[in-house]
């Protein structure tokens, strides 16, 4: 099975949220993503999946947080399940204690905006 869906947790229809946009320019550079966040909607054409539900998406290459420290503690097994490649922590959702759980599950962790990773061509 080829990993490279970008799983966005987090994700808002409010487009002032840093979410929406990473959502959109996923979009626009033609990277595979699913949404997972705590209300329904649609972004950039893709639903937003109840982050409650817990599912287990297939192909999931890497995580992108948008939700801070004190919201992950309850989302880390989930996103270890997952086994992506990377979790990268947006600014402001950095977490040492998670960090040092996936990397002890062999889980890439990058401390970067998914923004500026696609904008400049590294992600």
């Amino acid at each position: 099975m080829k990993k490279d869906k970008t799983l966005v947790i987090g994700a808002s229809t409010n487009p002032e949220r840093y979410s929406f946009k990473a959502a959109n320019m996923l979009a626009e550079y033609g990277c595979p993503f699913v949404l997972s966040g705590l209300r329904e909607g649609t972004v950039a054409g893709s639903p937003i999946h109840d982050i409650r539900k817990r599912e287990m998406f297939e192909g999931i290459d890497t995580v992108t947080l948008y939700v801070g420290p004190k919201n992950q503690a309850e989302l880390e097994e989930y996103i270890i399940s997952l086994k992506p490649r990377r979790v990268i922590f947006n600014p402001g959702t950095e977490s040492p204690d998670f960090q040092k759980k996936l990397e002890t599950s062999g889980i890439e962790v990058q401390e970067a905006c998914t923004l500026v990773l696609l904008r400049t061509g590294q992600y």
